[in-house]
């Protein structure tokens, strides 16, 4: 039948109802789940759903995305069904009394990318059965690489809802999981891009990695919130050293306005900036501060 998501037998619909009710029952953090056969961006579908006071928790999924985006307007485009698009609506600015949760100031928004980046690099780390000795990690800030090429990418946006409050947070997520080499999109920061399937992943079902993405980001937002936004009380900032392959190393962060400065990559502070030691010292620099890292 044209157009059936049943077409490419390699590429099944997700099953909706089952993944709410997987994730949307009592006592879990999400409250929505909607998935979209197509949309322009998930993104820009949650955040406007945050303007009309929806209350964190929303989920929406995408099988296909027509102007998905990433850090600096980047187009994040997948065939249908070939990947997983998903974007979460979050309000850390909103006390929560009923968890014992304060409302939280905006500079702690800044580990969010960071912490969905745990979440995705944990799920598929658990069950995509990749090659032996081969791992995912973190690319600072919002990077998910194998193999050195990236396979998932996070972008986390605040947005105002009028209301006065601390802006609401959404965080979209990509990640490749079918596609194959000639329909890899082009970076244009020049790191190679790859899916799960090129990288030798055994599973590829995206039911279950969806599944645990969504499960993974509560659990560390709720840890998180917590701990009243401490990344290192929470245990966030050691999962995240432990994944980040970018610390260690020697970088070249090249700025918006054309500057640009080098050194060893040696650990990310309180608030999520990644510490740079160079010729003069150390110098950290924020997530919305880079153009590129390399």
């Amino acid at each position: 039948m044209p157009g059936s998501p049943y077409t490419d037998l390699d590429r099944p619909p997700l099953r909706a109802q089952a993944l709410q009710r997987a994730l949307t029952g009592p006592g879990d953090f999400w409250t929505r789940l909607d998935v979209r056969a197509e949309t322009d961006s998930t993104n820009a579908d949650v955040a406007a759903a945050a303007q009309g006071g929806e209350p964190e928790g929303l989920v929406e999924v995408a099988e296909r995305q027509t102007a998905g985006r990433g850090r600096m307007g980047r187009q994040w485009q997948s065939p249908a069904r070939a990947g997983i698009a998903v974007s979460v609506l979050l309000r850390p600015g909103a006390a929560r009394p009923e968890l014992g949760w304060a409302a939280l100031a905006p500079k702690a928004y800044a580990w969010l990318p960071l912490l969905a980046g745990v979440a995705v690099a944990e799920a598929v780390n658990r069950l995509a059965e990749l090659p032996e000795g081969v791992l995912p990690e973190l690319k600072w800030p919002n990077d998910l690489l194998i193999n050195g090429a990236k396979v998932a990418g996070i972008l986390a946006e605040g947005v105002a809802d009028g209301s006065g409050d601390a802006p609401a947070v959404v965080i979209g997520m990509g990640l490749n999981v079918t596609l194959r080499a000639d329909e890899l999109p082009t970076n244009p920061t020049g790191l190679p891009a790859t899916s799960l399937r090129l990288a030798g992943a055994e599973v590829t079902d995206r039911d279950p990695l969806l599944r645990a993405i969504l499960r993974g980001l509560a659990t560390w937002y709720e840890r998180w919130r917590a701990a009243d936004g401490d990344a290192a009380a929470s245990g966030l900032r050691g999962a995240y050293l432990s994944r980040c392959a970018t610390v260690g190393r020697e970088v070249r962060v090249l700025l918006p306005g054309g500057d640009e400065f080098g050194g060893e990559a040696t650990g990310v502070d309180d608030s999520g900036r990644l510490i740079v030691h160079g010729p003069h010292g150390d110098r950290t620099v924020a997530a919305g501060d880079v153009l590129h890292l390399r």
